[in-house]
């Protein structure tokens, strides 16, 4: 099974740092990271949104969800397939 995380952060100027924290925290389980966000003229957009593979280990993948969950600013969707 693979598991998809898709994430949308708001205000992602002020809080990418913590949010990255959240990511080393669960860096042993992320396979795949992508990071998106709009930009034009210069001015980067104050909303980003991140695409994670996982692999499967449901302790950590549980963690991450109340880690996100608690995050204000985040919300994301899951898709296992």
């Amino acid at each position: 099974m693979t598991t998809i995380f898709g994430i949308r952060l708001s205000d992602r100027i002020k809080k990418s740092t913590e949010f990255q924290d959240i990511l080393t925290k669960y860096g042993c389980i992320i396979k795949t990271r992508l990071g998106l966000h709009d930009m034009s003229c210069g001015v980067c957009s104050p909303y980003g949104i991140i695409i994670l593979e996982v692999v499967n280990n449901e302790e950590m993948i549980e963690g991450m969800i109340l880690d996100l969950q608690n995050f204000e600013g985040v919300k994301f969707n899951i898709m296992e397939l």
